[in-house]
């Protein structure tokens, strides 16, 4: 918009040109004057036939030029009659027939006013068009560097091949040809994988710049009759979303040669980890807590204010960043097992016993829910995207240990007890996530023991997948989850507690890759939280010291 880039040019504030206040919001296009909402309703009104201007928002400036004429518009129903209102009730130009007949108790609003709406609601359309095809961008650079990793590796391996046969005695010839058949099959299979994907991102990217190129030539029409006879068609199908790829792709298998035999020239060995997709970790801040032991739990929120306990401590916090460090807003003493955030911006806490407790943020009053896990005690909460309460409860006494997931009502619409065998399933349900497929991911680990594991349920109640770590991450130490979360690409990040590594899997529990927090600098991580941004908040532990080292690390993510 012309008005807001000379403001950002000059960088000299603009004031309202009648009473000079700064937060100027209208503009009369006869008068010329910029207003604020005080004096376009007051002062300008007494200018001699004031009643008579045009004042449009000042986000409109520049946006369409005076030839735009709301004033001449034909009805399509009522020849002769032109349009007079905007029916926001149907999404339709109404006449005063129009009105009169169908119209006359729906919302009706000016013509102008109608037109910016829509405006407006195409540009938001745009932007996330835009985000879109951004993404896309970030998808086809991953594939093509994934293709350009195995087209190396390929000849790696065929060049090893080769050597390797240059060295039998011809008897083996024919084997050897085999092998870089079977190679080169590979190579065609993991290429067709590849470039499904690419043509599948390289279509959407071209549906996407035409939808822009659409709707960019529609929010400059001039013709308002064909904008709002095309708008509406176009708002049913901007909505074009970013179509999902795989996340890893089959590699090469790996030559081994064998001893000089007949009976064994070599194998092709797959590689024990898939290629993957690069995982790129940018650390944004890095903040001292009040907290002494760790940050069991961390929830970012909308205004970039951050929810923390530490239940050793038997503290819980609202704190809020400030430059270099963190602003204490609000703390609570008490001893938290597991917390969410309800729709109300409210938090779900799980304080010893059956029932959760909502804690009002405004008037920091607890008070009971409807949620109740009887006879087992809450440990972890989650809140899913349909907004269903997730909660692991366990009771040492009658050795149960459950996932329950409720409806607002509190009733129990499914319980994770025992698994297709009749075995229980948990030790000691610790930390639960949910992916857009339904599946629910839980760590299942007791607190002080030497190992874990992930367990994922369908929505059928049945046990879909166990991850128990990797062998060669944890062939020295077993995996200790002791957090989970899934990212914005539905992924499902989980810490291990002993070798700081981050093992990222799919929604169904499958490994995609990893990466070490030591290699960024990041110590002892113990909790996650992401904002809806895609930041992501990490809470960490200390190690046998009393001072003051539970840190928050704030870092983007790309590649997962």
């Amino acid at each position: 918009m012309a008005f807001s880039q000379s403001v950002r040019k000059s960088q000299v504030p603009v004031k309202c040109n009648l009473c000079e206040n700064e937060t100027i919001k209208w503009k009369c296009e006869d008068c010329g004057l910029l207003l604020c909402t005080n004096c376009r309703d007051t002062k300008h009104s007494k200018i001699k036939n004031a009643q008579n201007h045009k004042i449009i928002d000042i986000k409109l400036v520049g946006v369409h030029s005076e030839e735009v004429d709301f004033s001449n518009i034909k009805c399509k129903d009522h020849p002769g009659q032109l349009c007079c209102l905007f029916c926001t009730h149907c999404d339709s130009l109404v006449c005063p027939i129009c009105i009169a007949k169908i119209h006359k108790k729906h919302d009706l609003i000016e013509i102008s006013e109608g037109f910016n709406t829509k405006i407006e609601r195409l540009k938001t359309e745009q932007s996330k068009i835009r985000t879109n095809r951004s993404k896309l961008v970030i998808k086809k650079v991953l594939l093509e560097q994934c293709k350009s990793r195995e087209n190396e590796k390929y000849t790696k391996v065929i060049h090893t091949i080769q050597n390797h046969g240059k060295a039998l005695k011809l008897a083996v010839d024919k084997y050897i040809e085999e092998l870089e058949n079977e190679v080169s099959e590979n190579l065609k299979t993991i290429m067709h994988s590849i470039d499904t994907d690419l043509d599948v991102i390289l279509r959407s990217m071209k549906e996407t710049d035409d939808k822009n190129n659409e709707t960019e030539e529609l929010i400059k029409a001039t013709d308002i009759d064909k904008f709002f006879r095309e708008v509406v068609k176009i708002e049913k199908s901007i909505d074009i979303p970013v179509p999902k790829t795989q996340s890893s792709y089959n590699s090469i298998p790996t030559f081994v040669p064998g001893e000089i035999t007949q009976s064994n020239v070599g194998i092709l060995q797959s590689d024990d980890i898939p290629v993957e997709l690069n995982v790129a970790l940018n650390i944004i801040s890095e903040y001292q807590t009040e907290l002494l032991s760790h940050v069991s739990h961390i929830i970012p929120c909308p205004d970039k204010s951050i929810w923390i306990n530490c239940n050793l401590d038997e503290k819980l916090m609202k704190v809020k960043p400030e430059g270099n460090n963190l602003k204490t807003i609000s703390t609570f003493n008490l001893d938290v097992y597991g917390m969410a955030v309800l729709p109300s911006n409210d938090l779900l806490l799980s304080i010893k016993g059956s029932r959760l407790q909502q804690l009002n943020i405004t008037t920091g009053k607890l008070t009971d829910t409807v949620y109740d896990v009887a006879p087992l005690a809450s440990i972890a909460i989650h809140i899913n995207s349909g907004n269903k309460v997730v909660v692991g409860g366990k009771n040492d006494k009658l050795g149960r240990r459950a996932v329950f997931v409720m409806n607002e009502k509190g009733d129990h619409e499914t319980v994770y007890e025992h698994d297709q065998h009749n075995q229980p399933i948990f030790t000691y349900p610790n930390s639960i996530t949910s992916t857009s497929n339904g599946n629910i991911h839980v760590v299942d680990r007791r607190p002080g023991s030497d190992r874990g594991r992930v367990v994922v349920l369908g929505q059928g109640g049945d046990v879909i997948n166990t991850y128990t770590g990797h062998s060669k991450i944890n062939k020295d130490t077993q995996f200790k989850p002791i957090n989970i979360v899934t990212t914005p690409s539905d992924n499902v990040f989980v810490i291990d507690l002993e070798t700081e590594v981050f093992h990222i899997l799919n929604n169904i529990g499958e490994l995609l890759t990893h990466f070490n927090a030591k290699d960024y600098a990041i110590i002892l991580p113990f909790s996650l939280g992401f904002r809806s941004t895609g930041q992501l908040y990490i809470g960490c532990t200390r190690r046998g010291s009393i001072s003051k080292e539970a840190k928050i690390y704030i870092v983007t993510l790309s590649g997962c």
